[in-house]
Formats: C-alpha cells, sequence, structure tokens
C-alpha cells in the first residue's frame, strides 16, 4: 500500500502483524523506516505490489511501482508474479523551475522508461529467488539462505539492479524492494501415465550489455555477452526437483552490425582491439558460474557469418581450455529445403556429452543425487532462432532422462509419443523464442512452426518473412530510442539535471531530409509521366528515364550513406557498445 501527502510518499507493508512503515522524503529524497500511527490520515492511498526503484530525470527523482501483477504460478509453494503495469511518481510537485527543451527533454525520458516497462516479460516474487537455479540455490550457506532476496539475487538477473542503489545501500528496508528479471517464465502442471507432475520453463535475461539486436553485439571488455540468457527446464514430481540448464549469449569477441539500411549489413570483426582478453574474462566467468562449456555454433560456414564462426574456433583453439570446447553446424544449410530432420546429425555429435554434463537432481529428502557438471553455451547470430530450436531439443533429451528415473515414463517410452505433454512442450519452448524474440529483436522469434509442430510449414515461412520486414524496420528506424530506453533503465547513462544540452539534441544533416524528399518528389514524378502520357512517346520515355534516374540515384545515395539515415542511438556512445 502506497500513501501520499504533499512532501512524503509512504509506503507500507499488508504482512499480518507488520507495523514497519517506508517513508520517501520528497525534498531530500531521503528513504527512512517509520510505523503505521505515523501516517497522516490525510494521506491518498492507494495498492501497490512492489516498488522498482528510483531514477534521476531532468525534472528531479521518481519513483517506480508495480500497480497490476498477475500470477503465473507457484515454484514449490511459493507465488510467482508478473508485473503486468507500472507508474512513475515524480518526487517534485511542479514542473515550473524548467525550460521548455527541460521539459521536452523530460518527456522523451519519461517515455523511455515507459517504452522499458510495456515490453512484456517482467517477473518476481517476494518469498523465493528467481535469479539463481536449482543447483545454485541448493549449494549455498545458511547464511546465503538468510539474506534479503535483494542482497542474495545473482546481480546478472536483475533489471531493476540500479534502480534498487539506494535501497541496496541500507540493509534495514531491503524487504521493501523487489527485485525483478526479464525474460521468460511458463508452468503446467502434466499428467503422464497418470503420474501428476508439474513442468517449468524459466528464462533469465542478462542485464548486462543488454541491448537490441544490431546496436549491441559480442561482448564488452568485462566479458559480457550481448543477449546473454540462462535458460532453466524444472520437473517437480512427489518431492523431487530435477533440472537442466542451458545458456545462449552473443559470439564473445569484438564484432558490430550498425544498421546501414542494407537487409543484412555485414559483420565487423574489431582490428583494434585485443580479443583474447574478453573471450577470456567470458567463459572463465562462465565456468565459474556453470563448469564445463560445450560451445555449439550454429551461424552459417558461408558468405558473412563464415569469418565469425572461423575467428570463434580459432579463439577456442588458442585458449586451449580443457573445460571449453567447440563445435560448429552450419544450421541453415543442413536444413535447406525443409531437411529439419537432420538436426538428429548435430543431437547425435551431442549426445556423449550431454550424458557426461548430467542434470542436477533432489530426491524428496534433500539429499542430491546428482549435479549438472556442464553446459550448452549454444549461440547463432542473433541467438533467437536457430538456437531456441536446438535448445528445446536438447531439453527434451534431458527431460526424457529426467523423466524415466522419477519413475514417469516406463522404460522404452519416449516423450514425443505422449501427446499431450508433447503439445505443452512445444509450445512453451515456441512461447519462451517468442519471448526473448521480442526482447531483443522487437518481433516474434522465426522458425516457431517447427518448434509448436516438429516441421516446417508454407505458413510459417510466410510469417517468418513478416516478422523479418518489421525487423528490418524497426531494426533501422526505431531501435536507437530502444537502445537509449534500455540504456536509461538500467543505468548506463544517467541524467545530468545541470547539463545544458543533453544528447538528445543531435541536428540531422540536411541530406537527411532533403535526399528522402527528392526521391519521393523524383519517383511521383516518374509514374505521373507514365499515367499521363506526352505528345510523342519518345517525349514520354524521355521524361521517365529523367525522373526514374533522378530517384534511383538518389535511392543510390541514401542507400551508400545509410548510417547516417538510421535511428541511431544518442545517450550511449558508441564506442562504449562496440
Amino acid at each position: 500500500m502506497a500513501s501520499t501527502v504533499l512532501h512524503k510518499f509512504y509506503v507500507e507493508a499488508c504482512d499480518d502483524g507488520a507495523d514497519d512503515v517506508l517513508a520517501i522524503d520528497r525534498v531530500s529524497t531521503e528513504v527512512t523506516l517509520t510505523v503505521k500511527k505515523d501516517v497522516p490520515p490525510s494521506a491518498v492511498t492507494r495498492p501497490i505490489y512492489g516498488i522498482l526503484g528510483t531514477i534521476r530525470l531532468v525534472a528531479g527523482t521518481y519513483l517506480i511501482v508495480i500497480t497490476k501483477k498477475k500470477k503465473v504460478g507457484e515454484i514449490f509453494s511459493h507465488a510467482i508474479w508478473k508485473a503486468t503495469d507500472f507508474d512513475i511518481l515524480s518526487y517534485k510537485k511542479t514542473m515550473l523551475h524548467l525550460t521548455d527543451i527541460q521539459l521536452q527533454d523530460n518527456k522523451v525520458f519519461l517515455s523511455m522508461l515507459n517504452h522499458v516497462l510495456s515490453v512484456d516479460g517482467f517477473y518476481f516474487s517476494t518469498t523465493y529467488d528467481l535469479t539463481h537455479t536449482l543447483q545454485r540455490l541448493a549449494n549455498t550457506s545458511p547464511e546465503f539462505q538468510e539474506m534479503s532476496l535483494l542482497e542474495r539475487a545473482d546481480p546478472r538477473f536483475v533489471w531493476n539492479g540500479h534502480l534498487l542503489r539506494e535501497f541496496a545501500a541500507q540493509p534495514e528496508i531491503h524487504r521493501f524492494a523487489t527485485p525483478v528479471m526479464h525474460g521468460f517464465i511458463t508452468m503446467h502442471s502434466c499428467s503422464i501415465n497418470g503420474k501428476c507432475f508439474d513442468w517449468l520453463l524459466v528464462s533469465r535475461r542478462s542485464c548486462f550489455r543488454a541491448g537490441v539486436r544490431y546496436y549491441v553485439r559480442g561482448i564488452d571488455s568485462e566479458g559480457h555477452a550481448a543477449n546473454f540468457v540462462e535458460t532453466e527446464q524444472i520437473v517437480h514430481y512427489k518431492g523431487s526437483k530435477a533440472s537442466f540448464v542451458q545458456t545462449r549469449g552473443s559470439i564473445p569477441f569484438f564484432w558490430s552490425q550498425r544498421p546501414n539500411l542494407k537487409y543484412k549489413p555485414k559483420p565487423q570483426i574489431s582490428k583494434s582491439v585485443n580479443h583474447m582478453d574478453g573471450f577470456q574474462r567470458h567463459f572463465d566467468s562462465q565456468i565459474i558460474s556453470y563448469g564445463k562449456q560445450m560451445i555449439v555454433n550454429l551461424v552459417n560456414q558461408k558468405g558473412s557469418e563464415k569469418p565469425l564462426e572461423q575467428t570463434f574456433a580459432k579463439m577456442v583453439n588458442s585458449m586451449a581450455n580443457g573445460m571449453v570446447r567447440y563445435i560448429a553446424f552450419d544450421f541453415h544449410k543442413e536444413c535447406s529445403r525443409m531437411r529439419w530432420d537432420r538436426l538428429q546429425i548435430l543431437m547425435d555429435q551431442l549426445a556423449e556429452q550431454q550424458d557426461e554434463f548430467s542434470y542436477f537432481l533432489v530426491d524428496s529428502d534433500g539429499k542430491i543425487v546428482t549435479q549438472q557438471e556442464g553446459i550448452f553455451r549454444s549461440n547463432c547470430m542473433d541467438c533467437l532462432d536457430r538456437t531456441n530450436v536446438i535448445q528445446s531439443l536438447l531439453a527434451r533429451r534431458s527431460l526424457q532422462a529426467q523423466l524415466q528415473r522419477l519413475g514417469v515414463l516406463h522404460v522404452g517410452q519416449r516423450i514425443e509419443e505422449q501427446a499431450d505433454f508433447e503439445k505443452i512442450y512445444k509450445n512453451a519452448w515456441a512461447d519462451n523464442a517468442n519471448a526473448c524474440a521480442k526482447q531483443y529483436a522487437g518481433t516474434g522469434a522465426l522458425k516457431t512452426d517447427y518448434t509448436r509442430t516438429g516441421k516446417r510449414t508454407q505458413w510459417g515461412l510466410i510469417m517468418d518473412g513478416w516478422n523479418s520486414l518489421i525487423r528490418y524496420y524497426k531494426n533501422n528506424f526505431s531501435d536507437g530510442f530502444r537502445q537509449d530506453a534500455i540504456d536509461l533503465f538500467l543505468g548506463n547513462y544517467s541524467v545530468d539535471e545541470v547539463e545544458p544540452a543533453s544528447p538528445l539534441h543531435v541536428k540531422k544533416d540536411w541530406k537527411f531530409l532533403a535526399l528522402p524528399i527528392i526521391m519521393v518528389v523524383a519517383f511521383s514524378m516518374c509514374i505521373i509521366c507514365l499515367l499521363m502520357a506526352g505528345d510523342t512517346w519518345t517525349e514520354t520515355l524521355a521524361y521517365v528515364l529523367f525522373w526514374g534516374s533522378a530517384s534511383f540515384g538518389t535511392f543510390a545515395i541514401i542507400l551508400y550513406n545509410g548510417k547516417d539515415f538510421v535511428d541511431a542511438p544518442k545517450l550511449v556512445q558508441k564506442e562504449k557498445m562496440d
């Protein structure tokens, strides 16, 4: 429950017997603990479901709260919620202290925050730590278990970590802070052979090097990979819990693929940095978190993607770490002309490694039976469509072994033969693909017809074409704003209230407006000349050729200067993102 008076916000816990109240001073921005009797009776009250945190914009500090939630289900009797609506509350009671330019900037920054919050996939729990896998939670100390959710959460997966920095500094108010993860969670109560079990899929998106498809690729100097997602599949049956974890992440060296109006910009591998530093850091941290690494690289082994595959293989060899293995599988070449059965070639190659890695299993008495010793780190270019297909196949193979061991499946039975469960399984993985794709690329995933049905369809190809067109538009004409919004939300860019001119005011070159207008006018004149023929066909042809050449020539100039015409990020300098 949140209450507002002229100079303070009060946040009241609704737990039975709880007397603590959080008081936020709207003038000094100080956050303190008080008690219910100190809340003025005149306060305007409204229900909220969690505090996302605070952020400073041009107009001052804002408090972001969760105003609507939807129950996803329960993990071991802990309620899991999806945050579905938010409110951004200003500490300041008036905007009269701002100039017109500052007002406009503040409005843009607010629209950025609202944009991030409008992207589906924010999850939280007030009693369960969503940021850790079952295996990590099972291997923690009693001291860890006693920590607050904010204190013990994995910082990679707390998307409001920056917003909660003031709360994190005051342990006594931790219980009022809500760590929120971004990604995808689905839960299903399933039955096979009359035996009921819970099946869950959880994808956690990393907030390090987060961003949109073309503006954030590769890794940063800390070794954080773009579009890094940890996906955990969980089974709960008669008190026993099993889990299988996989990761996906951008090819982990320094490369970029900036939009330039072309359908598929050519990837550029940086020539000015030492790739091995970041590469080594990436895999060092992965080994600490997950153990052995089996890299599954699904990019094309010809054309513009070929140098990326060759560099990746070369760097794994140079690193010469026995904990890291590498396999390349040209997904598009192998599965061309709808030959999706050929994915079995890759599955057969990975089978021995998967059996060696095993999975995590704890019995109903809490005794750990097996641990997962290593992980599959899959990637394609975007780590979306091809990657999700392969991850769903690896997860099914692990699930087959788990359900047999738990006694749900009889010896010789296969998951593929269990029609009801197979439908749940395929749709959940397709929904997972769509969630990750919308969060990174701006549209639903491609190839989900195969994930949902087990075969490629003509309608699926049409939908892929449509999604590809939308991706093209967004990647070129709206992703700069999306990237800026993410950078602001995650604290990669901080608003300076005293800065006279914000980076939002970047003046466009004259050609940005002039050339498109010239091209449209020339193309229109070309059409008019075709429809309204002149006295002779030679006169008509001359006009059509002139205006046609003008429109084509202008289009060629625009394409040549493509990077000047796309919507580029303004807040974080390019060097920081490469």
